[in-house]
């Protein structure tokens, strides 16, 4: 079986339509794959027992949960993870699972799904019970024995002796869980077991370190001591000496399979005489006969097995250095290739805002950049050949028009303008200015126009029919327009409506257009709304003005 099954991928999707991914990682790591668990889902769950909003229950439920698979593989790599948060979280996940009552009950788990499930569930059960031991130790002690602070000033070292004596079985009783996995070289054939063997080589150096200073404790002691602290001393150091060879010949695996000489320390026994002189000194509290021996002798014996034991504590400390270092170095590696690649992004970042700002070039032309049209800008409402049209002053045209050197049909229209979102404000006025589109060469054709009026869109419009200069006989008059007063809120008891203003058109002379008479209307026309209307002599002419106008005043009057 290799690979993510689908019952993976379905339950992952789960917990990320919940929103927990937390827990979607969990099931990340312990997927299927005969593999070990994946180091960046590692990392995420110990960057989580980390952070004070997770739920550190709800973790390792998701752990608990997924020991109750029926593979071999997803249950091993359950208990992989949780070891490797205990080793490497936060304390408090180390501290919930020693405030439950139970943790995982494995002890009868076989997988019969496949032969290799027969000898994998054997480990598991031993990699368990190892696991619950760990618990009920810093349940019992208040703290981790593998993350005690070691050397003359360590924990174990400066223990008073009543404390000692209890604090001694208990980091036995976890060594025996450790011991009790029991696995040879043969026997680490997959990535799994591999890597749980891996999690409790580095315990079993840490905790047999601190085991070491706890006898070195008790030996220096031990002359000291009342004859029932003496037997018990007696009885913890005897057990002591089977657990250290057994410590040698799991440390002798680990060099078979691969591990660098320089990670797995140097044990040094202690003198056998060490075992007599303290049998000795029992039996003399005791009042039984034993051999003459002086204090000098003892006391050179004495010296002689902490030496030794001391001789174990440096190699222990030296393995522990070099792996700080080693770990040191990858962080740091880490950190460059990180910096590497953020410097990376960074500069392609560059790179493409500056080839977004700079203007479009083609091979074949120079670099340019049209001005954007500006619907509200004073018009210039002149075209290539000098014709000048009502309709295309305020761009509006039937057939197609040339903007900038490209082709455009229909209406164009600056809406940053319109809608107010450009620095300049072309409302200040009160007015609505027009933008020139594009002009219709065939309707009218004539010189250029003069300036449009600025302050109102009434005499803009006048001025624009007075500059059609058309057949060359058309003059030019005067307009007059009143302004009208200042808006006031209606309401009161003084108040009267006020006519609306009026603006009076002078009669003009008769134009002449492709041999057709014509004259604009000259009659007084009052609208609420402030805009013209014209009449034409020549019915044709007529109703192509109205239609052009209709359109362009009304365009006008929606945008106001």
């Amino acid at each position: 079986m290799s690979g993510q099954s689908l019952t993976d991928r379905i339950t992952a999707a789960q917990h990320s339509v919940t929103g927990s991914a937390a827990s979607r990682t969990v099931c990340k790591a312990t997927t299927h794959e005969i593999m070990g668990p994946k180091k960046k889902h590692l990392d995420y769950l110990i960057h989580c027992t980390n952070e004070m909003n997770v739920n550190i229950p709800q973790l390792a439920d998701s752990l608990f949960e997924r020991t109750t698979n029926n593979s071999w593989v997803v249950v091993f790599k359950s208990l992989i993870t949780t070891h490797h948060l205990m080793v490497y979280g936060n304390e408090r996940f180390v501290q919930y699972l020693a405030s439950r009552n139970t943790l995982f009950n494995l002890s009868n788990f076989l997988d019969k799904s496949a032969l290799q499930g027969y000898d994998m569930s054997t480990f598991i059960r031993r990699y368990s019970r190892y696991l619950n031991e760990k618990a009920v130790s810093y349940r019992q002690v208040a703290f981790d024995f593998t993350k005690v602070k070691r050397g003359v000033e360590g924990v174990m070292r400066t223990m008073n002796i009543e404390k000692l004596l209890k604090t001694i079985p208990i980091i036995q009783n976890q060594m025996d869980a450790l011991l009790d996995f029991n696995v040879n070289s043969s026997d680490l054939t997959n990535g799994i077991i591999n890597a749980a063997f891996m999690l409790l080589f580095k315990d079993s150096i840490r905790l047999f370190a601190a085991y070491n200073e706890g006898i070195i404790n008790l030996l220096e002691k031990y002359f000291d001591m009342k004859k029932v602290q003496c037997k018990e001393g007696l009885d913890i150091y005897k057990k002591f000496l089977p657990r250290m060879t057994r410590v040698s010949e799991f440390l002798k695996i680990a060099e078979q399979v691969g591990i660098d000489r320089g990670d797995i320390p140097d044990l040094s026994q202690a003198p056998s005489s060490l075992l007599d002189a303290l049998e000795q000194h029992l039996a003399s509290l005791e009042g039984k006969k034993v051999k003459d021996s002086t204090a000098a002798s003892r006391a050179s014996t004495l010296s002689s097995a902490v030496s030794s034991l001391a001789n174990t504590g440096m190699s222990f400390t030296r393995v522990d250095e070099r792996e700080k270092q080693a770990a040191l170095e990858e962080e740091q590696s880490r950190l460059k290739a990180l910096k590497e690649q953020r410097v990376k992004e960074l500069s392609q970042r560059l790179s493409f805002t500056t080839t977004d700002m700079s203007p479009v070039c083609s091979s074949s032309a120079s670099c340019s950049s049209a001005p954007a049209v500006d619907l509200f800008s004073t018009p210039s409402c002149s075209n290539g050949t000098g014709s000048v049209g009502l309709n295309g002053c305020w761009g509006f045209s039937a057939g197609p028009a040339v903007l900038h050197g490209q082709s455009s049909v229909g209406l164009h229209v600056d809406f940053e303008s319109v809608f107010g979102t450009k620095t300049t404000n072309n409302f200040e006025s009160g007015i609505l200015k027009p933008t020139v589109a594009y002009s219709d060469p065939q309707l009218v054709s004539g010189g250029h126009p003069e300036k449009l009026v600025s302050d109102d869109l009434d005499s803009s419009l006048a001025n624009l029919v007075g500059n059609l200069e058309i057949g060359n006989t058309s003059t030019k008059n005067d307009i007059h327009w009143t302004q009208p007063g200042e808006k006031k809120m209606t309401g009161g008891l003084n108040w009267q409506p006020k006519a609306a203003p009026s603006t009076t058109w002078n009669p003009v002379s008769m134009v002449t257009l492709n041999g057709m008479l014509f004259q604009p209307s000259s009659f007084p026309v009052t609208t609420p709304t402030g805009l013209v209307g014209y009449s034409l002599v020549s019915v044709k002419y007529r109703e192509i003005f109205k239609m052009n106008f209709v359109l362009s005043s009304s365009f006008v009057y929606l945008v106001k």
